[in-house]
């Protein structure tokens, strides 16, 4: 029986009783006097390890085959009550939605780049929320061929994911991979380009990886474990075969590790890539040769990460080796395996981070940060000689685009600022001349010039200065206290949240509020040691250096103390959920998208999907020294009878990443345990995963939510 929003909220209510505190919001009191928020029952579940017992009342929630009624009942509920409390602002949501859709360009193109004798693009036209893939032979002013339209791929589908596409080496076969179900389980399919036939080969359970071998009709793929999701054993498909019939040609053992699968830009090399949180290492073959063994790059060893690109005969290696924020090396393809070998060419330097690198048959050229700020370095192979291309805003984003082509004195950049929109430029690696091959037009009177931004540094309590990127409307900001002030932050992982532009934001900045990114450590903003004091045993510094920059933005004029929204998704709704246990009173409202809450019980869970693989990360709570870190930060084990500020928290059903019951716990412990009126809402996505709606348009119907969720907050109705 399919359960509608109202027969799952009578459902609910009969099953689980109703909330009879008062309304939860003055501005939605009417509305939640029709509909009470769901409570759900308490079914007390006991865990102990370590002497420590913990009782879980809503452990049943969990249903990993996310078929049980009484969950999807309660989940319905629970976006019927969301639905209803919002109903209100249900115009300015619409408005919000197309204000933001209007600042798309209905048609767009990407940036051709050649490849093997091709240019290859992408389109969207009007309302399509899929692109379409082409190609032209030769030049862009041949025929246009159409290798992909995945908006027919798509029709009739609540969700759908492209995964990958790969052309074969002769141009005649096209290998690609979707996923309808938002699990990120991939099904691999073949078409012949030059007849438009698809092939009976289907490869399912993949990452949605393919990397072909040179004898175009040797694919390898990665297949996932079906209960935890991880990619662990690596195929090889020859087609026109079953897959049953698919050769094993590696398997990962060991459960902390990540594989991946790939092929180096001069198409000689495929390489298995072995990934852990502090140690990597890699196997590769000829392209020309697969069916033959992979054989080790360099021995895995503890501590030490690389990675590598291939330029003739040599290899040049980012590596850790003796360098804590990485060096450039260098070695003969003949003489990986020994490290002796090896010789330098960037050098380590304490204060500089090598982010990443690309070789040219002639330049090499190197992303360095220093004191948080990305520059190019670019140097000539055979003189040595070293310049830097140069951008221009006080924050922004500096990443190598696709450079397929390995002869070539152009390289392609991808930039973008809080004001900038963003921008492939083309480089002349001779003299660092810049062309712009593209920049996104942003429709409805955009002028960059309205808005400015800065990056400032926020003195945190243990004296290390917290980089702060900053953007607003000139017109609207005085730093006086008096505008809203819009935080968000991830913080885990060593992943860095550069400055970049956000056509949706507008919608906040032309508001008046002042947009703030943190960069706290758990990234790698100020090199290696910002990440790992920001990790294990130093996650906290996380939490209290978000803090510490809501009071310093405050403290300083930039936001207004009442008016705080505070947003983050993923492990930075981790930050969100252990912020509003440290400190629920600096802030009006909070959105945690797809939360990792439940920190404890998710690391403790080998079945669970990434767990394993993260124990450097967060640490491995079957030790007691890990387990009582974690217990005294995780967001669900740490929920307290005291007043919160209005939450939103969101997920999706499908979510392989952060599984759905992780926020519907945490959210129904809320809801008991919270002594104040202030709203909590939870939107579950019932067709999506961990990335939200799929579909360029979609995915800003969950971003109007959002923002008129804040608005009506403070009074904005429009």
């Amino acid at each position: 029986m399919k359960i509608t929003p109202i027969l799952a909220l009578g459902l609910t209510l009969a099953l689980w009783g109703c909330d009879n505190s008062t309304p939860q919001n003055t501005a939605s009191s009417e509305q939640s006097e029709t509909v009470k928020a769901p409570v759900a029952k308490k079914v007390p579940y006991t865990m102990e390890i370590h002497g420590d017992v913990r009782v879980d009342d809503y452990y049943w929630l969990r249903d990993d085959d996310r078929k049980d009624p009484e969950v999807l009942a309660y989940l319905d509920a629970e976006n019927a009550y969301t639905k209803s409390v919002m109903a209100h602002t249900e115009g300015l949501q619409a408005k919000l939605f197309e204000e933001i859709k209007g600042r798309i360009k209905r048609d767009d193109s990407s940036v051709p780049y050649k490849k093997n004798g091709y240019w290859y693009y992408s389109n969207f036209t009007g309302d399509q929320e899929y692109p379409v893939y082409a190609r032209r032979a030769s030049t862009m002013d041949a025929d246009e061929e159409i290798i992909l339209n995945v908006n027919k791929l798509a029709e009739g589908k609540e969700f759908f994911s492209l995964g990958g596409l790969a052309v074969s080496t002769n141009n005649n076969i096209l290998a690609y991979s979707t996923d309808a179900l938002s699990r990120r389980l991939y099904i691999i399919e073949f078409k012949n380009l030059a007849t438009g036939q698809t092939y009976d080969d289907r490869l399912e359970n993949t990452s949605g990886v393919i990397v072909w071998a040179d004898d175009n009709k040797t694919v390898f793929y990665i297949k996932k474990d079906l209960q935890t999701l991880l990619g662990y054993q690596v195929y090889r498909h020859i087609l026109g075969t079953d897959q049953k019939d698919d050769v094993l040609v590696y398997e990962e053992k060991d459960p902390t590790f990540y594989t991946y699968i790939g092929k180096t830009r001069d198409d000689s090399v495929i390489y298995i890539f072995h990934k852990h949180t502090t140690k990597t290492g890699a196997d590769i073959i000829d392209a020309d040769q697969p069916e033959s063994e992979f054989t080790p790059f360099l021995s895995i060893e503890e501590g030490h990460e690389y990675e590598f690109s291939k330029l003739g005969d040599d290899y040049y290696i980012r590596t850790n080796w003796n360098a804590k924020n990485f060096r450039l090396m260098k070695v003969s393809g003949k003489e990986t395996s020994d490290k002796s070998k090896w010789v330098d060419v960037i050098p380590h330097r304490p204060d500089v981070y090598v982010s990443d690198f690309e070789v040219f048959s002639e330049y090499l050229v190197v992303r360095e940060k220093e004191h948080g700020v990305t520059r190019l370095r670019v140097q000539n192979i055979q003189t040595g000689q070293n310049s830097f291309l140069k951008f221009d805003d006080p924050a922004y984003a500096a990443y190598f685009g696709y450079n397929p082509e390995i002869n070539t004195d152009k390289m392609r950049v991808f930039y973008s600022s809080l004001t900038t929109p963003d921008t492939v430029y083309e480089y002349d690696l001779t003299d660092g001349r810049r062309t712009i091959l593209k920049q996104e037009e942003i429709l409805g009177g955009f002028d960059p010039t309205n808005y400015a931004s800065e990056r400032i540094f926020i003195k945190a309590r243990d004296g290390k200065e917290v980089p702060v990127s900053l953007v607003y409307r000139k017109d609207k900001f005085k730093k006086d206290g008096t505008n809203p002030l819009y935080q968000y932050a991830y913080g885990s992982y060593g992943d860095t949240e550069e400055a970049t532009f956000d056509a949706a934001r507008l919608s906040i900045l032309d508001r008046g509020f002042v947009y703030a990114l943190a960069h706290i450590r758990g990234s790698q903003m100020l090199g290696r040691e910002w990440y790992e004091d920001g990790k294990l045993y130093h996650k906290k510094n996380s939490f209290t250096d978000f803090i510490d920059v809501t009071k310093g933005l405050t403290a300083q004029g930039y936001g207004d103390k009442d008016k705080v929204f505070a947003v983050g998704l993923s492990a930075g709704g981790l930050l969100m959920g252990a912020v509003l246990n440290m400190a629920p009173e600096l802030y009006k409202g909070v959105a945690a998208q797809v939360p990792f809450v439940d920190v404890v019980t998710t690391m403790l869970d080998s079945s669970i999907p990434l767990t394993t693989n993260e124990y450097d990360e967060w640490g491995n709570p079957n030790e007691k020294g890990y387990y009582d870190y974690m217990k005294s930060y995780s967001p669900y084990d740490n929920v307290e009878r005291k007043d919160y500020p209005n939450i939103m928290v969101t997920t999706g059903l499908r979510d392989s990443q952060v599984q759905y019951f992780e926020p519907a716990k945490w959210v129904a412990k809320l809801r008991d345990y919270k002594t104040d009126d202030n709203l909590l809402i939870f939107d579950v996505n019932m067709d999506a995963g961990h990335g939200g709606s799929s579909g360029r348009y979609k995915q800003y119907r969950d971003k109007a939510l959002e923002l008129a969720f804040f608005f009506d907050l403070i009074g904005i109705k429009e």
